[in-house]
């Protein structure tokens, strides 16, 4: 196991991404997508040292899990690639003086993103790869230009400073200044580190109190910093009548499985799903949720988090349990799926809507329309809502998607929601407590904008403006030039 950063050390990797800061913000967009593209060469020639190592401390299953995994963290790192080939991540803008303007003689204004320093990334446990070390918030906040800390998770010490190694070699071998990125380990080392003046944003995946904590210290510093948390979510799955009748038991069978993938160790791991009554299913779930077999979850203490979670659920009046599978020993769980009714769920104002992380998810069943809006009405927002319908249920629908839009930042129509891919259309955010910032995303490109702050150049001449400003745009990138895209 790692030993914490010593402070000495935590202060020179701080003044050193300090010092990057000029250095990564000035290079071109093709100079930091070779960056990009030779750490995730890098990685991929790691792959056999470092799904082992994810293997050991994680208990993931080596195939098919961290194997995707890692291809999930290279596909990424080079796809960030390709947005700083596209160049309209940097919002360029160039409005000529006009002494015609409606408003008044207008001056010359020319806008640009540009990155916004050094950036504390808090890795994630349950994804080693994606969401920890290399992972996304890593990805897109060095294609924006900015050094990145990397808090290292105590879930998996070995494998992120492997994976640091890697990734910082590859980078400084391929161009990138020294203090590009550095990992550091130790819970008091991230909260010191994020009080540091010379982080300008943060980036957390993980609990709710653990990430409501940092949020708060992030905006209570003397100069407050934006701080991108990814805090649980519950995931609502709505059920149509009619999708029932036409296909009943692949939709059993599909939630069974989507709710206990990964152990239920997913942040879209869909908690609750909401039935007609007299749907009819019951002995279908039964069956596939008896069939799924126990398995280890990531370490001792998120094992014993959710088993206190789902005895406190269990004991809730109005919810039984439907089906239970495995048993549990040790750090492995089987699954439970529990039942209860819309009455007990809306008298009930903590425990039943409240995420419970691990292979575990409720059943709240619905008289109509209007007490499936009551029910959402009073949710928390989450990342995803997810419909099963059929397109005779269109205008059955149309009424409660308001409620779904208020709960969530990805909607789902006949799908399940633990499939995230990395797409430049993506969107995994939502209104707190999903998130700390319900403008953003953390999967996708769009995830780059959270590290550019904009700047606006009046009145400047041509060879002090930033390239990607200049008359002749020597970069060739997508412009808005007087209001019209060029």
């Amino acid at each position: 196991m790692s030993q914490a950063t010593d402070p000495a050390t935590l202060d020179q990797i701080l003044a050193a991404a300090a010092d990057a800061a000029g250095t990564a913000a000035a290079a071109t967009p093709a100079q930091r997508a070779g960056w990009l593209h030779a750490a995730a060469d890098a990685l991929d020639a790691a792959a056999e040292e470092l799904i082992a190592l994810a293997n050991r401390e994680t208990h993931l299953p080596a195939s098919p899990r961290l194997q995707g995994e890692l291809k999930r963290t290279t596909f990424q790192l080079r796809l960030f690639g390709e947005v700083l080939a596209d160049g309209e991540f940097l919002g360029a803008t160039v409005d000529h003086a006009d002494a015609a303007w409606p408003m008044g003689p207008r001056p010359d204004i020319r806008r640009l993103l540009t990155p916004i320093g050094p950036v504390l990334v808090f890795a994630a446990s349950n994804f080693p790869f994606a969401f920890s070390v290399a992972g996304g918030d890593t990805a897109s906040a060095l294609a924006a230009g900015c050094p990145v800390v990397l808090k290292a998770h105590s879930g998996h010490p070995e494998l992120s400073a492997r994976t640091g190694e890697v990734l910082r070699e590859a980078l400084v071998g391929a161009g990138a200044p020294e203090g590009i990125f550095a990992v550091i380990h130790g819970q008091q080392n991230g909260v010191t580190a994020l009080k540091d003046p010379r982080i300008q944003a943060a980036s957390f995946t993980g609990s709710l109190p653990g990430g409501r904590a940092l949020f708060d210290i992030a905006t209570s510093r003397p100069s407050p910093i934006p701080f991108y948390g990814e805090l649980g979510s519950v995931n609502p799955v709505v059920v149509t009548r009619a999708a029932i009748d036409a296909r009943g038991e692949a939709i059993a069978k599909g939630y069974a499985g989507s709710f206990t993938l990964g152990a239920g160790q997913f942040c879209t791991k869909p908690g609750l799903l909401f039935l007609p009554e007299g749907h009819g299913l019951e002995d279908t779930l039964r069956e596939a949720v008896a069939a799924v077999p126990a398995q280890p979850m990531l370490n001792e203490r998120i094992a014993a988090g959710f088993a206190d979670g789902l005895a406190k659920l269990s004991e809730v009046d109005g919810v039984e349990v439907l089906s239970e599978s495995g048993g549990a020993e040790g750090i492995s769980h089987g699954a439970t799926l529990l039942a209860t009714t819309a009455k007990a769920f809306l008298a009930d104002a903590g425990t039943v809507r409240e995420e419970c992380f691990g292979p575990a998810s409720l059943i709240v069943t619905y008289a109509d329309q209007a007490e499936l809006i009551s029910l959402l009405g009073v949710m928390e927002p989450g990342l995803t809502a997810t419909i099963q319908g059929e397109e005779s249920d269109v205008d059955w629908i149309r009424p409660v998607l308001p409620s779904l839009t208020r709960v969530a930042g990805r909607l789902l129509w006949n799908d399940w929601p633990t499939g995230v891919t990395v797409t430049w259309a993506q969107e995994h955010g939502g209104p707190y407590p999903a998130t700390t910032a319900p403008t953003s995303t953390s999967v996708g490109t769009a995830a780059i904008e959270r590290f550019l702050r904009p700047i606006a150049w009046q009145g400047f001449p041509d060879a002090l403006l930033p390239e990607p400003l200049q008359e002749n745009n020597p970069w060739d990138l997508p412009r808005r030039t007087d209001g019209k895209r060029q």
